[in-house]
């Protein structure tokens, strides 16, 4: 079978895992209202190509904190990738490396960080935080991530508890989530870029900036937290102008095309994360298969840019799009 879309790879992927696995993947907070809207927002929002442009050279490449990567599209921190593929996240960080993107590793990783670094040791890698009630354990973990390479911290805001996901109830679904990484050496506290994972308002993000962190992941945690509230893509424009330009956003949840690629970032957004599909692309072929949907997007969102105008990453803005009245 021919896999030429991210869909493809859902569809295939769903074949491969067991229901409880697929479920986990899959489910959504509740009623998934949330969830399935992050999709069908960017389905709401038109495309206004120009035309009259020389596109014969299209370059797609862009910086996050100062980090040069091939394309805005990168790995969102999920956990637990040996459920889907025996070497787990050692193969999406090598897929990433091959890429040249960011892949955010989860505390919930269910691979050790350093196994994760040897199997990718030039990846540009940040880290996903769960901040702990201990903050000695906080800081234990975040010194050992900054020796081993990460470059920046992404701190999880909206998970003070777990959201209602029915599936995983129905399932019996109990995962250990022990934070074994924690029990290393006592160390001081980082000095890496902070980003804030989470936010979907205006408030939370000014006060981001008064806290003085240097990036927002505009994210609802895939419908997977609390339901009914705004997809990703209707939040960006509300946290894009409350930052005034002062920390880079950034965008996850609904990604599947190329358009979605280039409308998150005419709203403002730097660069997107990838969370679901990157699994789907795991289950099917391994590292392999991460690579696919990666490059299937990459040159998806390629072709967009060229049909809308835009020869450059910089050259994308809000004159591109319109919200459609349907």
């Amino acid at each position: 079978m021919s896999l030429v879309c991210l869909t493809d790879f859902q569809a295939h992927a769903r074949e491969q895992l067991s229901k409880s696995t697929r479920d986990f993947i899959e489910g959504g907070a509740d009623d998934s209202i949330t969830r399935d809207d992050n999709i069908a927002a960017f389905k709401r929002i038109r495309l206004r190509p120009r035309y009259l442009r020389d596109v014969s050279e299209v370059d797609t490449r862009t910086t996050i904190q100062g980090e040069e990567i091939s394309a805005p599209i990168c790995i969102a921190p999920t956990g637990f990738h040996c459920l889907v593929w025996p070497d787990g996240e050692m193969s999406t960080a090598r897929a990433a490396q091959a890429a040249g993107i960011c892949y955010i590793t989860s505390t919930f990783a269910s691979c050790s960080l350093e196994d994760i670094v040897i199997a990718a040791p030039e990846g540009l890698r940040w880290f996903q935080l769960y901040v702990h009630p201990d903050l000695q354990l906080n800081k234990q973990l975040i010194q050992r991530v900054e020796s081993l390479g990460f470059k920046a911290l992404v701190i999880t805001l909206d998970t003070p508890v777990c959201g209602n996901r029915r599936h995983d109830i129905r399932n019996q679904l109990r995962r250990n989530l022990t934070l074994t990484d924690l029990q290393s050496p006592k160390k001081s506290i980082t000095r890496l870029p902070i980003i804030l994972k989470g936010i979907l308002t205006k408030e939370d993000a000014e006060l981001a900036v008064k806290h003085n962190v240097q990036g927002i992941i505009v994210s609802n945690h895939g419908g997977r937290q609390l339901d009914e509230v705004l997809a990703s893509i209707d939040a960006l424009t509300e946290v894009v102008a409350a930052v005034k330009g002062k920390i880079e956003v950034y965008l996850d949840g609904g990604v599947r095309t190329g358009n979605d690629v280039l409308k998150a970032l005419a709203l403002g957004a730097k660069c997107i994360f990838l969370g679901r599909p990157i699994l789907w692309g795991l289950a099917c072929k391994g590292e392999h298969g991460v690579k696919e949907v990666l490059n299937i997007l990459t040159n998806e969102f390629h072709t967009s840019m060229a049909l809308t105008g835009c020869r450059s990453v910089a050259e994308i803005n809000r004159n591109l799009v319109q919200f459609s009245r349907l």
